[in-house]
């Protein structure tokens, strides 16, 4: 009985094998789902567009975004392409950055922009002829001054005693010529009575000569001595501003130092013309095909920067500098004005005609 139960729950082969058409079923769905979640995870174009893939709020703001960057590119093609680069008629490029002034129906742009240093075309150091010491000085630092004025005396008590010397001398040989003159006609009557020898009128001929000679130095003497005089009194060579007063009254002066940081003072005031104004720029050797003489340019001084003068190139060094790799360039500014200061920095845009 036993046998017969275990015999009824014994599964026969044929119904332990699985069907073939289930499982393709397994394997088709699969690749199905595959295939469908590759589709989605590849990007495309549309999909931005796709409903659920983005928010409402979302797709405004691109459209927004978008509706801005074509303003932008039709407000561009309008100014003709401002502060980009754009194609010249020979296919070449313009530097970014030119400016759009015109002068005259000439457009006119900034091809480099240096920043320098107004300086003075002419600052001169006033300095003394000779030894001496300051009585008196008559401008301080700022002071307009004009060509010829008096700016500073020396002291001239030692010239003024040597010249009454020299006079007091003057008068002297004055006397000996006078005595010669009288000695030379009193020879000259008694050699002409054949009273006396000629000795005696050659004697009194060299006499006369020897006072006379005696008299012109003691002239030359005082006209030294006037020099000297006119030396005490310092004054302008050009009209212009004291830009430093180096001395105080009272104190020694020398036309030279004598080696010693504690000498006498060698100037005694310095003067420059403001109306004869420059900017002293350095320009890197790369940017030397840019800059000609005579050229053009805008010069805006960094303390006011809202101002622009007119300059040119005036000056363009011949030997540059090795170790920093620049030129020496100067810009003479045409219209100076009160705003304008010797050592105040500045940016200089030099100019290209079209």
């Amino acid at each position: 009985m036993n046998n017969d139960l275990l015999a009824s729950l014994r599964i026969a082969s044929a119904r332990k094998r699985r069907s073939h058409g289930t499982w393709w079923l397994i394997v088709i769905g699969v690749l199905v789902a595959t295939g469908t979640a590759a589709y989605l995870a590849f990007p495309r174009e549309g999909d931005q567009n796709r409903s659920g893939m983005k928010s409402g709020r979302e797709t405004v703001v691109a459209k927004a975004d978008k509706g801005l960057a074509d303003r932008a590119k039709l407000l561009d093609a309008e100014r003709g392409g401002a502060g980009a680069a754009k194609s010249t008629s020979a296919g070449q490029v313009e530097p970014s950055g030119a400016t759009g002034t015109k002068d005259g129906g000439t457009s006119v742009g900034s091809v480099l922009t240096v920043s320098g240093y107004l300086v003075a075309r002419e600052r001169i150091e006033i300095s003394p002829r000779f030894l001496g010491v300051v009585t008196w000085i008559g401008v301080k630092k700022g002071d307009s001054v004009t060509n010829g004025q008096v700016v500073v005396r020396l002291d001239d008590s030692e010239y003024r005693a040597r010249l009454a010397e020299i006079d007091a001398q003057s008068a002297v040989s004055q006397v000996a010529v006078d005595r010669a003159r009288v000695d030379f006609k009193r020879a000259q009557d008694l050699v002409s009575s054949r009273v006396e020898m000629q000795k005696l009128l050659d004697d009194a001929r060299l006499s006369l000569a020897a006072a006379e000679a005696q008299l012109q130095h003691s002239v030359a003497a005082r006209q030294l001595i006037n020099t000297y005089l006119d030396w005490c009194v310092i004054r302008s060579p050009v009209n212009g501003v004291v830009l430093e007063k180096l001395v105080d009254p009272n104190e020694l002066v020398s036309p030279q130092t004598f080696g010693s940081g504690r000498g006498p003072s060698t100037s005694l005031i310095a003067v420059a013309d403001l109306t004869d104004l420059q900017v002293e720029i350095d320009v890197n050797e790369s940017d030397l095909g840019k800059v000609t003489l005579g050229q053009r340019c805008a010069v805006s001084p960094e303390a006011y920067p809202d101002k622009e003068y007119t300059g040119v190139v005036a000056e363009i060094a011949p030997e540059a500098n090795r170790a920093k790799g620049t030129l020496s360039v100067k810009v003479k500014i045409e219209h100076p004005d009160r705003f304008l200061t010797p050592e105040l920095s500045a940016k200089v845009k030099f100019l290209s005609g079209r």
